[in-house]
């Protein structure tokens, strides 16, 4: 069984080296990250700055530790918390929050890396730029590797508590897009006018699949869980030129429920469907493989539909 979200004492204040927050301005920020599904927009975090006197790469670093509460890890016990500061299609700056998931008795291989958490909260929300990545620990080098996707790989700072860097720094001689015959990249897709033939799916549940980064595979797939009282939390497939960093698109809702500050369980979830390309299918079985981490849910239900 996967363990809950992890917990802070309510009473704690958010201190360090760039921002200072009281017991009541920490607790009022948490419920705010969590009403917005793990989000900053610009006006966010204008009226932050002002309030506490910070700049916005401060106020980045500094929230960190918040982004680390959302984590999952019953395994490691090791939490990990990023936060993504990118532009959005207004030029406007946004915070995107992200944190390590992992389950119980599956493969190791199966986690979701805050680094990635927080990449696929900008990707899935509209982000067009991403600026810099806050983390609250190095980079592992699965994580790097799936940094070195992004469109603009060579140009953002990766900010560390103490150090700063460029992906080039931490992953010279580097296998990317490009050595497999790929232009584009995660944030820079191949563009595409296919839809669905089957008009009965979920009419967001499409354009998410439809919106996956999958120019290796080419199996345009998207999850949807729905909860009983808290809406719909959706994740679309984001692959990697070195394949295993590939993020499922089961991984990717679950982590957008996560950072929502929900459980996932049987008294959260009503049901959850996962939709892939008829012909290219490579999901059902990862799928049922992280699900079966988890008790009391109802049964995936497996939408192959055919493009045209």
């Amino acid at each position: 069984m996967a363990s809950s979200t992890f917990s802070v004492q309510q009473d704690t204040a958010l201190t360090n080296t760039h921002i200072s927050l009281s017991v009541a301005q920490t607790q009022a920020l948490r419920g705010q990250l969590k009403n917005q599904r793990g989000i900053l927009n610009s006006n966010n975090i204008k009226q932050l700055c002002s309030q506490f006197n910070v700049s916005d790469d401060a106020l980045l670093q500094g929230l960190v530790p918040l982004a680390s509460e959302f984590s999952v890890a019953p395994v490691s016990h090791f939490h990990v918390g990023a936060i993504v500061k990118a532009l959005d299609e207004h030029a406007e700056i946004n915070f995107y929050f992200g944190a390590n998931v992992e389950f119980d008795h599956q493969a190791l291989s199966l986690v979701v890396h805050a680094e990635q958490s927080a990449i696929n909260n900008a990707w899935l929300n509209g982000a067009k730029k991403i600026v810099k990545i806050a983390i609250s620990d190095a980079p592992c080098g699965y994580c790097r590797q799936f940094m070195n996707e992004l469109a603009d790989a060579k140009e953002f700072d990766i900010l560390l508590p103490k150090q700063h860097f460029k992906l080039a720094d931490l992953l010279p001689h580097s296998f990317g897009p490009t050595d497999l015959g790929n232009e584009f990249s995660l944030f820079n897709p191949k563009p595409h006018q296919q839809a669905f033939a089957n008009s009965e799916i979920d009419e967001k549940l499409a354009a998410m699949a439809l919106s996956a980064y999958v120019p290796y595979s080419q199996n345009f797939s998207a999850v949807k869980i729905s909860t009983f009282y808290d809406g719909d939390y959706y994740g679309s497939y984001a692959e990697n030129a070195a394949y295993s960093p590939s993020l499922s698109p089961l991984q990717s809702a679950l982590s957008q429920l996560f950072l929502a500050g929900l459980s996932f369980n049987g008294n959260t979830v009503k049901s959850i469907t996962l939709l892939e390309t008829q012909g290219h299918e490579n999901q059902g079985g990862v799928a049922r493989a992280v699900l079966a981490s988890f008790d009391n849910l109802p049964e995936i239900e497996v939408i192959s539909a055919e493009l045209r």
